[in-house]
């Protein structure tokens, strides 16, 4: 039986088996106690080994981190912490932990230390809750897009397009870079490489799901997606996962409605099925925020915070209206900001986001209708000729959480665009043709999945809540 299962069940004295990893032992010549965990719960089962029933140096061998397996009764528990206990008969090492050399020993670890050891943080409370967590979002999204009928598409991890233009990609090759084939130019020569052009690792599944949805009606993505940018900040990861649905005859209002209705969903999701993990995470973080200083903790507990976004209506507010706000707040006009507002143009930076939600109006916020040129080229021109029809979404202590837009979907208009901002038309042949054949209004929006994994755990840093982080001079295990 799995632990999460048997700590649900009354202990009426029958027999039982269980495998897990040994979280602490401790003990008397009389009577050894085991802390079983197999990762089904944040809570392990006491595992009580009378030592007339058990040889002194099988006991000896049982350490912190090694995998056993246990047969024994289930009993009332006597003591405190737990309600029921496993009363051992058989126990069977199935795997030793070498008990000088096994990393994780109980006591507390810095999570820096963890991700160094990312091939056994799955083992600690806090890793095991967050990627328990991590699953149960990935069922809520695919649980969401199903129930309202969308259709899920996988488009692909290797791309000839850079759908955000912004030029951080990672180039695949199968060309012999110690002898690289050559144009007449010096340039070299990708009609060679394996896909006949020059291709890289997709930076977005947005422009293919378009043309899913202009045939299907509504789809999305939930893929890993790469970005070359070097950076090392708690926000950043170079291969991470985006959630992409795209619908047609949508348009910026109904696309800000199923984002707002989507974020809440997932959330709500977490609280009905994990809702030990969160209250873990939860003490975690009021611990953690305990040692800053009054004025870097939250106003709001994990579980209070959660709640909030689920409970309230998000503001919604136009770029020109939130620059007015922020021009003439107080941290601006005391130039407490660190990158100070003037005015239309400007782009919104985290300490921007964050002063809106957790500061001015204290909900998520949405902000739409941005100037044309600090947002990418598929996105609808506004009547203005200034700004385009976007929204993003911005969440307490995250800032930006999903970024989208309604699509341009007049032809003339794009290619204007892409001819302003340098795209390539040709590469994009197959997207332009959608704007030729049959085409509609149509809207979507891209989610960074880990960036809403840190909102629903209130982990720090994004490397904390990817299995294995890759980032910039890192790509181990």
């Amino acid at each position: 039986m799995k632990i999460k299962e048997i700590l649900q069940s009354k202990g009426s004295e029958q027999k039982i088996h269980v495998k897990g990893w040994v979280r602490t032992r401790r003990g008397s010549k009389h009577v050894t106690f085991i802390s079983l965990n197999d990762g089904s719960s944040i809570n392990s089962i006491q595992v009580v080994a009378e030592s007339n029933n058990f040889d002194e140096a099988l006991v000896k061998q049982i350490t912190t981190g090694s995998c056993i397996s246990v047969s024994g009764k289930l009993v009332a528990s006597k003591g405190s912490g737990q309600t029921v206990e496993i009363l051992a008969n058989s126990i069977k090492i199935l795997g030793n932990a070498e008990a000088e050399n096994y990393p994780l020993q109980p006591k507390k670890h810095s999570l820096e230390f963890l991700r160094e050891n990312a091939h056994l943080r799955f083992r600690t409370n806090t890793f095991s809750a967050v990627f328990r967590l991590r699953h149960a979002l990935t069922f809520a999204v695919h649980k969401f897009f199903n129930d309202k009928g969308f259709f899920n598409l996988h488009t692909p991890i290797i791309t000839g397009a850079d759908a955000e233009g912004a030029g951080e990609i990672f180039q695949v090759t199968n060309l012999d870079l110690e002898n690289l084939p050559k144009k007449v130019d010096g340039k070299i020569d990708f009609s060679e490489d394996f896909f006949g052009s020059k291709t890289n690792l997709t930076v977005s599944g947005q422009l293919e799901a378009e043309l899913g949805a202009l045939g299907l009606g509504q789809v999305y993505t939930f893929g890993p997606t790469f970005r070359a940018e070097n950076s090392n900040t708690s926000r950043h990861l170079s291969e991470f996962w985006m959630i992409e649905p795209e619908v047609a005859f949508a348009d910026l209002n109904e696309n800000m409605d199923l984002a707002e209705e989507f974020l809440k969903y997932c959330i709500q999701y977490c609280i009905e099925n994990n809702a030990e993990d969160l209250q873990f995470l939860d003490g975690r973080m009021e611990e953690e925020e305990s040692k800053l200083k009054k004025e870097e903790r939250s106003e709001m507990g994990l579980l209070e915070r959660l709640q909030f976004v689920i409970e309230n209506n998000f503001e919604r507010l136009t770029y020109r209206e939130a620059i007015d706000v922020l021009r003439n707040s107080k941290p601006n006009k005391k130039k407490k900001f660190q990158y100070p507002i003037n005015g239309f143009g400007d782009d919104l930076q985290s300490e921007h986001e964050r002063y809106l939600v957790e500061k001015k109006y204290k909900k998520p916020v949405i902000i739409t209708d941005y100037p044309k040129g600090i947002k990418a080229f598929y996105m609808r021109m506004n009547e203005d000729n200034e700004t385009v029809r976007a929204m993003d979404i911005l969440f307490p202590t995250i800032g930006e959480i999903i970024g989208g837009s309604q699509r341009e979907e007049r032809l003339d208009k794009l290619q204007a665009r892409m001819e302003e901002l340098n795209v390539c038309q040709k590469e994009l042949w197959w997207y332009l043709e959608t704007r030729k054949f049959g085409t509609c209004t149509h809207s979507g929006f891209g989610l960074g999945f880990e960036r809403l994994i840190m909102f629903v755990t209130g982990m720090k840093n994004i490397r904390d809540v990817i299995p294995f982080p890759r980032t910039p001079q890192n790509a181990e295990f």
